[in-house]
Parts: C-alpha cells; structure tokens; sequence
C-alpha cells in the first residue's frame, strides 16, 4: 500500500531570482489558461478534461507563444484538465453550480523532470536558467513534519511551487510503502482507541486515560488573533491590512502545528496500546452537539482528525467514526450503560444508578471506543473478541476486562 504525505517547505530564493520564478508563474498561469478556455463549454456534457485529447489541441499553440520547457507545459494541461474535470463533475454529478477555472498564477507544478533535490537545496526549472533555492527548515523540539517525513524512507514525488507576499514556498509530495498488518490474531482482535474532542478544557481525552492538547489555549490564541485583526481592520491604512494578511498566516501556521503535535501523541497513545483502530465522534453530528461552538473549533476537530488519519494510516491503524448521541451522558462502567443528563456535572462524571465516579471526558472517550467495538460485533466483521482499550487493560465486546499486566 502506498502513503502519500504533503510537506510544506520554505525557501530562500535570492533577490536576483525573483524576477525570474515570477515570470515563471505568469507564462505557467498563461499555460493552463489557455488549456481551460480550450477545454470549456457551459454544456457540461461538452467540457473536454481529457490529458490526450487537451494536448493535441493546444501543446503546440502554447510552445510557440512561450518559453515554458515541455514538462512545465504538460504539467500545466494535466492541472488544467483536473481543474475542467472537477467543474464538470461538480455540475453533473452534485448538481452544483460551477464557472469556467480561472488561474491566478501563484503556482507551478514541478515533476520529476523539471525539479530536482538536494540535502539542502532544491534546483527549479524556470523559463530560463534553473533557479537554486535553499531549504528554510522549521526548528521546533516537539517535531514537525517535515521532520518525520523528509527523511530517505520516503520517496520526494511531485510539488508545487507557491508564492505569498513575495516568499516562496514549495508543497512537496512524499511517498513510500507501506505493508498493512492482515494477520488473523490483528482482524481478529482488533483493539479501539477512543477520543472524546473538546471545545474547552483538553481537546483531546482517551479511552486509556490520557488527556491532550488544550483547547482553552488554542481558544486563547484565536480571541489574541480576531481582536489584533480587529483593531487593524479599524485603522484601514495598506500598512494594516498587510499586516492583517502576515499575522493570518502566522496564527494559520501556528495552529496546524498545534493540533500536528496533538495528533502526534494521538497516534502514538494508539501505538503504545496496541491498538488497530482509533474512534472519534462523527464530526456531521457532533456540529449539532457542540452547536454552541465557533467555525474555528468545528476546524479544529476536522483537521486534528484528518492529522490522525494520514499518520495513523502509515502504521496500518484505521480511524473511524461513531454518533456522538449521549456519549457524555452514558455510563462506560461494565454493563451498565445508564443515560441520565444528571450523570454529568462538568468535568465530573457520578452514575446515578451505579454510582461509578470518572473524569467526564475520559468517561464519554470509552463510549466512543465501545460504540466502534459494538458496531464491529452487530456488523459481522469477524471481530467478535474486539477489545476496547482503557487506562488499565482492555475490555473486549463480551464484557470481559483484561489488564494491562495479563496482555502479551
């Protein structure tokens, strides 16, 4: 199985060199321009977002009027032609609305021709000469991505290059394979990870007991962001509004690392408890849950999630996801199960029929974990001694707890 990842670089371009890159991006934008007026129609029925059929029709109309080498210019027809084909589908298909792909030219596409990596360095194809650039990497003693995957067990495919404020920064795609665990005893016995996510306190609470990253922070950070963008916005001058548009992207940059090292230490927790599966609550219903929560947090949740789900892949790990219906109610303790909204009084968690005391968020996070393990149960999918992974042992599907000190 091939894990692919997307690594963000910044880079040093010299000053003499930029002139050169951003010619590069104009007759790159003028490429597939020209493609996508070539390839439209307001039929979507007639829109034409076929490679073979795109590069007969217009690859030597575009050699002729600029200096693009032939691969920027095929690399050009194919983000064209994916841009055609994505309208087209979005019409037929959705029953969406969609207009002609207009580009912007603040990308190129390099592949393994026009682009070639160094320990160090990156050299770029251009409309000239190639341009030599300098990795900016991140310094950060909690890890980064790039740190975990621009290493030689993973492959460096293709990137794009991109240009914001007159800084460079290139998206580059890494790949490498992956053999996925198919033994009987792992489909058999199958061990779940529950996450209970938080819009205040922890943003991250597990069925074993571990309590991650903290929302009130990452909350903290946004209000410090929305009011300084505020007070600039009032006093309207250029100097504010680019201002506006740098600490945008710092508090961006910020927050994907935040919720990167989060989910990190998610998958580690997975790794750590054997675990073959990760449970998070349904992000469609947890909206009307936490309805009370900003489009910020609603964000959080989805990227902290999609996170989990390219690193948990790379070790054959599954996330899946459960209705989040009265998970913070309900008690987790043995075959109880009584739902009462009394049970719960903020961080604390007392069952008024058994009386089991837990932190409420961990008490919700075992919910999740059992609804996974009970959905594979009642599914049929061969799991029936599937265990839920707690803060002391397992508990499998039938009820029976096993602790930690008794697992192989």
């Amino acid at each position: 199985m091939e894990v692919v990842r997307n690594i963000q670089l910044k880079l040093d371009v010299s000053e003499e060199d930029h002139e050169l890159l951003d010619e590069t991006f104009e007759q790159f934008r003028q490429a597939a321009q020209h493609v996508a007026d070539h390839g439209w129609d307001d039929n979507p029925y007639n829109i034409t977002d076929t490679k073979n059929t795109l590069h007969k029709a217009t690859y030597s109309d575009v050699r002729e009027k600029l200096s693009l080498q032939s691969s920027l210019v095929q690399s050009a027809r194919n983000l064209a032609a994916t841009a055609l084909g994505n309208c087209k589908d979005r019409i037929i298909e959705d029953g969406e609305t969609a207009s002609k792909p207009v580009f912007k030219g603040t990308v190129v596409v390099y592949n393994g021709r026009t682009i070639t990596y160094n320990d160090n360095h990156v050299s770029l194809a251009t409309t000239d000469k190639r341009v030599t650039a300098e990795y900016v990497t991140p310094v950060n003693e909690d890890g980064t991505p790039f740190e975990d995957y621009w290493t030689d067990e993973w492959e460096k495919a293709e990137a794009t290059l991109h240009e914001r404020d007159g800084t460079y920064y290139l998206h580059v795609a890494v790949k490498k394979e992956v053999q996925p665990d198919s033994s009987d005893e792992t489909s058999e016995n199958g061990v779940v990870l529950g996450v209970d996510l938080n819009v205040d306190g922890y943003l991250a609470v597990t069925s074993t007991g571990a309590f991650l990253g903290n929302a009130d922070y990452l909350n903290h950070k946004r209000d410090e962001y929305e009011r300084r963008r505020g007070n600039l916005q009032q006093t309207g001058t250029r100097s504010a509004h680019l201002t506006i548009k740098s600490i945008g992207s710092r508090f961006a940059r910020w927050s994907v690392d935040y919720l990167h090292r989060v989910s990190k230490a998610l998958v580690r927790e997975a790794i750590e408890n054997d675990c073959t599966a990760i449970a998070f609550e349904n992000l469609k219903h947890i909206r009307k849950r936490i309805s009370n929560a900003s489009k910020f947090q609603q964000w959080a949740f989805r990227e902290l999630q999609r996170h989990v789900e390219y690193k948990a892949e790379e070790y054959g790990i599954d996330v899946d996801d459960v209705s989040p219906a009265y998970t913070s109610q309900q008690c987790s303790h043995g075959e109880c199960g009584f739902t009462h909204k009394k049970n719960r009084d903020g961080d604390e968690f007392e069952c008024l029929k058994c009386g089991k005391q837990l932190h409420a968020d961990y008490n919700a996070a075992r919910n999740v974990g059992w609804r996974l393990v009970q959905h594979w149960l009642k599914s049929g999918a061969e799991r029936a001694t599937s265990q839920l992974a707690l803060e002391s042992g397992t508990l499998n599907a039938n009820g029976r707890f096993r602790p930690t000190a008794l697992r192989s």
